[in-house]
């Protein structure tokens, strides 16, 4: 912890050194995925970019408590307001139980994570399992006369709260714009104002996803849950909150007025959002025929992909960009990833094999790798410059081929700085998993995961037998081979330390 972290914070639009509420602890707050869908490319982003700064604390000697939560009682994408709610619509539509079709894609949704290596949280909590903590918030916000009860129920008064605050701080939008600005959508008769929204809604006779509260059988609005499940288990402040920059607006600066009107404070210390994916210049979207879920990237099966890309390249590619810059997927740029993710794989398996033992010019090749090393964690701690961090381990692989070209030799200081760049930095802070053998030829992640899965099959059969020390024994062996694995109700789920 003796390096500073520089964060970029949204809301005070520019970077900040960051300092914990409480000393050597990081309370982190991302938003998860919406359950009604295949995961697709736009959750991949921001599990990457966040499962690297929890690597970073982590390494760096902070305990950090990750909580990203699951919304599974079904809004739609920008507003709970109006409109059918997309779980239902989907349960409805297959013939299945809300929650059936909410378990499925969550299941999904953590296989697709693990596959991109990304760390399972400190806290997954569901919006479902939360419904006392949002009827509570709302409670609070009435008490505190920022919102009021219409037609059973209840919406938060933007313009009695930006009497006394600022609504449209976090996006930097003005109120009065906002409300200008605004379409009049059917079933919003109930609200004093266009632009308050959704504390609780009442539900319709149709609506299968429903709760009792003091106001009417009914459902939390969209913004709740985060407000509520992050001062549970985060507290009324705490370090970090982070999550896509759609996020922005709505959802966070209803979150921030939430925290606000029920506190009197806006509870994040730093707001964190990386920037959009975009797929040949265009924006993702189902309409323009362009969007692509990660089973289909990882198995080439959509229509504008020319092959599949592994799990390992799509985690190479998000971090050759910085998180606050757009990124753009094609097929070049991903082939060209792909190249970049071969050459370092081969690298680090070099780097393990290398003689340590001197030769002319030794010292000065661990000097550039000591500033390679320098460089490499400055460019990680100064707002997660992953760019700059990779261009850097790309400086260490030229370093490895001029000594296997017999061009510069290693001491064994320059061994353990590409310990530390390939093991540390590569693996343990990037997570990036090197694949193949040292020639590049073979897909590591694909035996690694069928390997894992023999072995895991072989466990199943020991506990089904109750033979539970060899069920202990398999554990244990995987757990010192650096895999870590948990059972849960839906089986047992993998990652790589």
């Amino acid at each position: 912890m003796e390096r500073k972290i520089i964060i970029y914070d949204t809301l005070s639009r520019k970077k900040r050194e960051f300092v914990p509420i409480v000393p050597g602890m990081v309370g982190l707050y991302v938003c998860g995925p919406t359950v009604y869908g295949d995961p697709h490319l736009g959750h991949a982003r921001p599990a990457v970019t966040f499962d690297v700064l929890v690597r970073l604390f982590r390494f760096l000697g902070y305990k950090v408590r990750y909580v990203r939560n699951i919304t599974d009682v079904g809004h739609l994408e920008h507003d709970a307001d109006a409109g059918e709610d997309k779980i239902e619509k989907k349960a409805r539509l297959e013939q299945l139980e809300p929650m059936e079709v909410a378990q499925y894609y969550e299941n999904r949704f953590h296989e697709a994570m693990r596959m991109l290596n990304t760390l399972p949280p400190s806290i997954e909590p569901h919006a479902s399992g939360h419904i006392i903590e949002q009827i509570a918030l709302a409670r609070k916000i009435l008490d505190n006369g920022f919102a009021y009860v219409s037609n059973g129920s209840v919406y938060f008064d933007v313009r009695k709260y930006n009497e006394k605050y600022h609504y449209g701080i976090l996006s930097g939008r003005n109120l009065d714009d906002m409300i200008n600005n605004s379409r009049t959508l059917a079933g919003q008769e109930d609200k004093h104002s266009p632009v308050d929204f959704a504390l609780w809604k009442k539900a319709s006779a149709e609506h299968i996803m429903r709760w009792p509260s003091p106001w009417s059988d009914g459902f939390p609005g969209w913004h709740a849950e985060c407000s509520a499940m992050s001062e549970k288990y985060l507290g009324k402040e705490f370090d970090i909150h982070g999550g896509g920059m759609d996020l922005v607006f709505p959802h966070h600066e209803c979150e921030l007025a939430q925290n606000t009107a029920s506190r009197n404070t806006g509870g994040v210390h730093y707001w964190m959002h990386n920037n959009m994916i975009t797929i040949n210049g265009q924006k993702m979207g189902k309409s323009l025929g362009n969007f692509i879920t990660l089973d289909e990237l990882f198995h080439g099966t959509n229509k504008v992909l020319s092959q599949a890309y592994s799990p390992m390249t799509i985690r190479f590619f998000i971090l050759e960009a910085h998180y606050r810059s757009t990124l753009d997927f094609g097929n070049d740029a991903l082939q060209a990833a792909e190249k970049g993710m071969k050459k370092i794989s081969v690298a680090a398996g070099d780097a393990e094999s290398l003689s340590a033992e001197g030769g002319p010019g030794a010292d000065e090749t661990e000097k550039s790798l000591e500033a390679v090393k320098t460089g490499v964690m400055d460019a990680l701690c100064d707002d997660l410059n992953t760019p700059v961090a990779l261009a850097g381990m790309f400086d260490a692989v030229k370093i490895i081929n001029n000594v296997k070209e017999g061009r510069a030799f290693l001491n064994s200081k320059s061994a353990e700085i590409l310990s530390f760049l390939f093991h540390d930095v590569l693996s343990d802070i990037l997570g990036i998993v090197p694949e193949g053998n040292a020639g590049g030829s073979e897909n590591g992640s694909k035996r690694l995961e069928g390997l894992v899965s023999m072995v895991l099959r072989e466990r199943k059969e020991a506990k089904d037998k109750k033979d539970w020390a060899k069920s202990d024994s398999i554990r244990d062996d995987l757990n010192s081979l650096g895999i870590n694995i948990k059972d849960t109700k839906d089986g047992t789920e993998w990652n790589l330390k």
